[in-house]
């Protein structure tokens, strides 16, 4: 085998400048997939942390039928206290969450007492939304980062709101809301601080404390309208997501009962990844199809590249093979000297290729790439890949570069000595 390597090599070497072009154009290919690959990856990466880590969570759970209605924040489908000690007590037995925020979801008037306008409301427990959203601290533009994010008494506004009503940290504000009953509710709230929309523009939600929440809307019990869920590895999402629908499905609180009703819910409670809960998911699906498209466009690049060349090295060299064969050269041994020839253009351009592109993922980590997303300012952007995907594309490269050799090498280990000899 390794005498088929050096002579192979040494083939290739004859025709140097149709090896280097072809081996260049595999090395381009190689370069582009693995920097596109990890400039998405990880542009995708951090798009959905800053969802996850600064408003959803990874997971959520609600009272079923309440994510069909979120555009009302209809307070007639938010968890009974039952429901919620069900879900923590799931929760509990469960290593891979790292941390969960209950939250109560209201529609309000904002008032500065001359003008009025909506406003959409989290009632959360600073603490525990803090560690399950810890982008929330760091999305404060204007007021104190120090200390605890919000106390009862106190709102932190969108900052949209806060230009459009002319409202500043320390101003008092008046939030009147309506209760499941219909009754009205008014109650006074001293601007925390002002937070950036993580979603655009578009951000209207304000955060108050959930006991506040509850006494706007004169709750007897302690309802709950969701409950964020932080995991300590997002990779573990698909198997926690199963684990909680299969403990949760069915469950519907004081009445018991059990009837199956859709995926991860039930008669009572449903749950919901961030990519239910998010419109960037289908941009992520979209990178997702990117990828592999330009992955397909790879194993187009390599196939017809090396068959092109493979074909032109049989024809070229037929009377080279008429030659070796009439002089007791194996036809098995043929087809194995020019898959060799294949071989070795996928692996050398793939080796070179893969190379280059590491550096380069190295250079672009060294010089730190940042962009705007939204109203996100100064994100910076770290591309990095993983082994197995590196390991995969240069794999895939390899076996596609000798199977566009097969047909070439097969048609010259079958060609006939008295043909061959004869082909001018």
């Amino acid at each position: 085998m390794l005498n088929v390597l050096k002579i192979a090599l040494r083939n290739l070497a004859r025709f140097g400048r149709r090896t280097l072009l072809t081996s260049t154009l595999i090395t381009l290919g190689i370069v582009s997939v693995l920097l596109f690959v990890a400039i998405a990856g990880s542009f995708k990466a951090m798009m959905i942390g800053q969802f996850t880590d600064a408003v959803l969570g990874h997971i959520e759970v609600h009272r079923k039928g309440y994510v069909a209605s979120i555009d009302t924040l209809p307070l007639n489908l938010n968890m009974q206290p039952a429901m919620v000690a069900r879900v923590e007590q799931a929760l509990a037995k469960l290593e891979a969450v790292e941390a969960y925020s209950t939250r109560v979801k209201l529609g309000a008037m904002f008032s500065n007492f001359t003008e009025t306008t909506s406003i959409r409301v989290n009632g959360v427990d600073p603490g525990k939304e803090v560690a399950t959203t810890p982008l929330l601290p760091g999305r404060i533009v204007e007021g104190s980062k120090q200390g605890p994010v919000l106390k009862r008494g106190e709102i932190l506004i969108p900052l949209l709101l806060a230009r459009g009503m002319k409202v500043k940290v320390g101003d008092t504000i008046v939030l009147v809301a309506t209760n499941r009953d219909g009754s009205v509710n008014g109650k006074t709230f001293t601007v925390r601080a002002v937070l950036e929309s993580v979603s655009g523009p578009s951000g209207r939600d304000g955060y108050i404390h959930i006991e506040d929440a509850r006494d706007l809307l004169r709750m007897k019990d302690a309802e709950v309208s969701e409950i964020a869920i932080r995991l300590k590895d997002p990779a573990q999402l698909d198997r926690v997501y199963a684990q909680l629908s299969k403990t949760l499905t069915g469950f519907a609180g004081k009445s018991g009962n059990a009837a199956m009703a859709g995926k991860g819910g039930g008669a009572g409670l449903e749950v919901h990844t961030w990519a239910d809960l998010s419109p960037f998911a289908s941009i992520a699906r979209m990178i997702d199809l990117l990828t592999l498209f330009i992955k397909i466009m790879l194993v187009s690049i390599v196939l017809v590249s090396i068959m092109n060349v493979m074909v032109m090295a049989v024809y070229e060299r037929i009377r080279e093979i008429g030659t070796i064969s009439a002089i007791g050269t194996p036809p098995r041994k043929i087809l194995s000297l020019f898959l060799a020839e294949g071989l070795l253009l996928g692996a050398g351009g793939t080796a070179l290729g893969t190379v280059i592109a590491l550096a380069l993922i190295y250079a672009l980590n060294v010089w730190k790439i940042t962009f705007d997303f939204g109203q996100q300012h100064g994100l910076v952007l770290t591309p990095t890949i993983r082994a197995a995907d590196v390991a995969i594309i240069a794999v895939m490269v390899v076996i596609v570069a000798l199977l566009a050799s097969l047909q070439p090498a097969w048609k010259a280990s079958r060609m006939d000595p008295v043909t061959a000899l004869g082909h001018v």
